[in-house]
């Protein structure tokens, strides 16, 4: 496992670089990954500006602040992710919020379909589902892991597949309401439980 995740920091991006190589394949109609097709490039041009908006509006809460301000030991935050990932448009500016807290977390994005064997690694439910962040110390061993939605939100998708079997365009459009609404908070909620549980682990 420590090989394949070592393997991949070959090809990742900071999260500003990742902004800049989503907007400059949208600027020749493109989006991230290798199938391209109308409705991801649209997907990914409404990710764009989903993601400025947010990167401008997102506020931390005070517990989160104090919770990361805490950290002392270098992490690197490895995301994986795709340009037209709408979870992904909703969660990295946050994401992003939470690492600039403290210098010692290091936020490095990969694509997942440069990096399968990676993802691999990170199943959800035996899916690969983005985005997928994986905590690491500095001897790229892993602390905790997130994704690919707040917990709120995944269990609203799990209960839904349960008694629709899937999701439809209904229920995506009710998905990004609750996003609308929660603010980031979800994922900061999830981040700080995330810290705590792999702190009460060392001690």
């Amino acid at each position: 496992m420590k090989e394949i995740i070592e393997k991949s920091f070959v090809k990742t991006r900071s999260y500003k670089k990742y902004r800049t190589l989503v907007s400059d394949l949208l600027s020749e109609g493109k989006s991230t990954g290798p199938q391209q097709s109308a409705a991801l490039t649209n997907y990914s041009l409404l990710n764009d500006k989903r993601m400025k908006r947010l990167d401008k509006t997102i506020k931390l809460s005070n517990e989160t602040i104090q919770e990361f301000k805490q950290i002392q030991e270098p992490q690197t935050w490895l995301v994986i992710t795709e340009g037209w990932c709408g979870d992904a448009a909703q969660n990295l500016p946050v994401i992003n919020k939470i690492a600039e807290i403290n210098s010692k977390i290091d936020l490095k994005i990969v694509l997942r379909d440069e990096n399968l064997e990676l993802m691999d690694l990170f199943l959800t439910n035996g899916g690969r589902a983005i985005p997928k962040l994986i905590a690491l110390d500095a001897n790229n061993n892993v602390i905790f892991t997130w994704g690919p939605r707040p917990t709120v939100a995944a269990k609203m998708v799990a209960d839904y597949k349960a008694e629709n079997g899937s999701l439809d365009a209904q229920f995506k459009k009710d998905l990004q309401i609750w996003y609308n609404k929660d603010k980031g908070q979800g994922v900061q909620d999830d981040f700080v439980a995330l810290v705590k549980n792999a702190v009460s682990k060392e001690v």
